[in-house]
């Protein structure tokens, strides 16, 4: 990797990211290129990401096709302190109920070293699987926290959908208990649409490697092509920069990929801005936000705030119930009673 990508992308490391050698930090960077962010929404998951990762808490990541969910994944592996452990990666969309029972009672196999996490295993599009495999998912993933409890956890589960799970449930098509024990912190990817400003770093760092890898110069970037690359609405999110990144190194002249471009309205400076997303959509997460954090409340209240019975109750682990309490702002009051922040 140049000294451009790395000096590019050190920004995205605070404190306790940072590497111990030049060449850790090298390796690392050049796996996580698609982190790299200017934008305060991404920034805000990063630290997010910095403080999740060193804990054994399941994490659940959300977003459309292409913002880089098996990136942040992996990102998450290495920075977690299980960099020297295997990461397996199950494609759901391709695993039946004995393959997924197989793939994850493998992983559950542990070397026998009491208070050690081993693995880190990766659910890609975990919502297509079907209600059988989601079945043996719950008892495993229930095995595996009794395995945690008395021999250290033996896989750390992160899983990926670009499907809101919250209209899975409600159709019937996943189910409510499996939901709650992967989400014990939720991340959610925003459309590159919505981090337009992070359009010319992305931009930066994909030509420079893609010139490296086919041993061609990085090509030049006038004003108005990188203008309207920023302006465009990227329906592939990152994958989709990525892959028009390449195409110029290949091609050697950024206004020829112009054209492979979706006809799409853009947002050009100075321009009043397209709508970005449906209502609807915003209105769904914020009631699903909401759904959540009455059952939690609810919970809570009925086990007189005992968080371990709650916890049982709501089939989720102790301590994904206490980053969830954390999340909505849930604070004690005293002897006398609760409130919420």
């Amino acid at each position: 990797m140049s000294d451009l990508l790395v000096r590019h992308l050190l920004p995205i490391f605070n404190g306790e990211l940072m590497v111990a050698t030049p060449s850790h930090a090298r390796e690392l960077l050049a796996e996580m290129g698609i982190a790299s962010a200017q934008s305060a929404v991404m920034q805000s998951l990063n630290t997010m990401v910095a403080e999740i990762a060193k804990t054994d808490i399941s994490i659940l990541i959300t977003g459309e096709s292409g913002t880089g969910k098996e990136v942040y994944a992996r990102w998450i592996h290495r920075i977690s302190g299980l960099a020297d452990a295997p990461f397996k990666k199950a494609n759901c969309a391709a695993l039946d109920a004995g393959r997924l029972l197989a793939e994850i009672a493998q992983s559950l196999r542990t070397d026998g070293t009491r208070g050690v996490r081993t693995q880190t295993l990766f659910l890609d599009a975990v919502d297509e699987l079907d209600l059988s495999c989601q079945r043996v998912l719950l008892s495993l993933l229930s095995d595996n926290e009794q395995k945690a409890s008395s021999e250290g956890m033996a896989v750390r589960f992160i899983s990926a959908t670009s499907c809101e799970l919250e209209k899975e449930i409600e159709a019937g098509r996943f189910r409510q208990e499996l939901y709650f024990r992967i989400n014990g912190v939720i991340l959610r990817l925003p459309p590159l649409r919505e981090r337009r400003e992070d359009v010319p770093a992305l931009l930066e760092y994909f030509l420079a490697k893609h010139a490296s890898e086919l041993k061609k110069q990085v090509p030049v970037m006038d004003g108005h092509t990188l203008e309207l690359l920023t302006a465009y609405h990227w329906p592939g999110n990152v994958r989709e920069l990525e892959n028009i990144a390449k195409k110029m190194v290949a091609l050697g002249d950024p206004t020829v990929v112009l054209g492979d471009l979706h006809a799409a309205p853009m947002t050009l400076p100075g321009s009043a801005e397209p709508r970005r997303f449906s209502p609807l959509k915003a209105a769904a997460r914020a009631a699903s936000r909401r759904t959540e954090t009455e059952l939690i409340l609810q919970a809570l209240e009925r086990n007189r705030w005992n968080r371990k019975r709650a916890a049982r109750e709501l089939q989720i682990s102790y301590k994904s119930l206490l980053y969830k309490i954390k999340q909505i702002g849930v604070q004690e009051s005293g002897a006398e009673g609760r409130n919420i922040r």
